[in-house]
């Protein structure tokens, strides 16, 4: 919970800079770095720049030791251009060290601007195979496996990933055509909660690499995705017991000498970042107070859509709560933040806030009807 200090620096951070606003804490994105690494000390984190790709979040994490998974060109520039300069290695090793393409499926665009970079680039089916073999030609490949999805909040298997049992024929197919396959990946689903999942992905990987070996080619890599869980609420799972249980599981599985990779995203800013809003209109309807604020679904809130999350709305100011209705400021019935939420009575003018919403959220708004995104404002840079 946040300390009243804290709160009142958001009041502060509103009144000067209006609102909406959406507030960056790199303090504690980078108690979540140093969580992430401490619970899983053999693993390298590649934050997933989707997941909030602001060039000061880049930069702070760089700062920290993070590797970063990108999923699009303009991505992939927002990490290079943002620490080129910090990079000791040369530009070819520190692209590898630092960057994977965690996109399955590449413009042919795409492709011819990332070979001069030889990155590491994710695929999952002959067609994008053969494609990265004419159109960026020094890349490595790191194989993206379907794996289970189910009981987490966003579904990633029915888009992504090869069925495990063609892993081994599209990694020979591979070699055959004079490319490297250098690891194999797979993704559990978005804030998993079953951790399961990742249970029987790894049992997979690990009859993918013995199979491999085989047939004539040794997997270097591993990748074991995202999904880790952040506690939104007391429905989600601990991440330290999952930490204990992959530990465990990847060390009875792979040898020493495998180097283990993970994208944690929503893991590294949910929590990092505080949007502060403002009640714009007060109307009853049906005898439940409704609140319009000035940032919604089509903005910061737009998590509740497109990442199936809730974030609760609190007031600044005390009193007994009811039950009321949030709806965002646009013209848009889809626009509707709550149905039930719990307020104290509110008046137009006073501010509101909402916590954990640093990961896909102000990185989906739109200017939809003309409203922009939130301000962004930093703190504890």
């Amino acid at each position: 919970m946040n300390s009243r200090r804290y709160i009142n620096n958001l009041k502060k951070i509103a009144e000067k800079h209006g609102t909406p606003v959406f507030v960056i804490d790199h303090d504690r994105i980078r108690e979540n770095y140093r969580e992430f690494t401490a619970a899983l000390p053999r693993v390298q984190a590649y934050y997933a720049v989707k997941a909030n790709s602001n060039p000061e979040i880049v930069r702070t994490l760089y700062r920290m030791g993070s590797s970063f998974d990108v999923a699009s060109f303009p991505e992939f520039m927002i990490v290079y251009e943002n620490i080129k300069n910090m990079a000791a290695k040369k530009r070819q090793d520190w692209i590898w060290d630092k960057i994977i393409y965690a996109n399955t499926i590449k413009q042919i665009e795409t492709l011819h601007k990332l070979d001069q970079f030889k990155p590491l680039v994710t695929f999952d089916n002959i067609a994008e195979l053969h494609k990265i073999k004419v159109h960026c030609p020094h890349a490595g490949l790191c194989l993206r496996i379907r794996v289970p999805n189910t009981g987490s909040m966003v579904e990633l298997s029915s888009k992504f990933g090869a069925h495990p049992g063609e892993a081994v024929d599209l990694i020979l197919e591979a070699v055959k055509v004079g490319l490297v396959v250098e690891g194999i990946s797979f993704h559990v689903g978005s804030q998993c909660n079953n951790f399961e999942n990742y249970m029987q992905a790894l049992q997979l990987c690990a009859s993918i690499f013995k199979e491999s070996a085989s047939r004539g080619h040794r997997i270097k890599i591993l990748d074991i995705g995202g999904g880790f869980p952040v506690r939104y609420n007391n429905k989600a799972k601990s991440f330290k017991v999952l930490a204990r249980k992959l530990n465990a599981e990847i060390g009875r599985l792979f040898p020493k000498d495998i180097e283990i990779l993970a994208e944690p995203g929503r893991f590294m800013v949910a929590t990092g970042a505080t949007l502060v809003a403002k009640v714009i209109g007060k109307a009853a309807r049906d005898g439940k107070t409704c609140y319009y604020i000035d940032d919604g679904i089509y903005h910061t809130f737009s998590g509740v859509i497109f990442d199936h999350c809730n974030y609760p709305i609190r007031a600044f100011r005390d009193g007994p709560k009811k039950v009321c209705a949030v709806f965002g400021p646009t013209c848009d019935a889809l626009d509707t933040i709550s149905v039930a939420e719990e307020l104290p009575e509110l008046e137009i003018g006073d501010l509101v806030y909402a916590e954990n919403i640093g990961a896909y959220s102000h990185a989906s708004s739109t200017y939809f009807n003309g409203f922009p995104p939130a301000k962004v404002v930093h703190i504890n840079r």
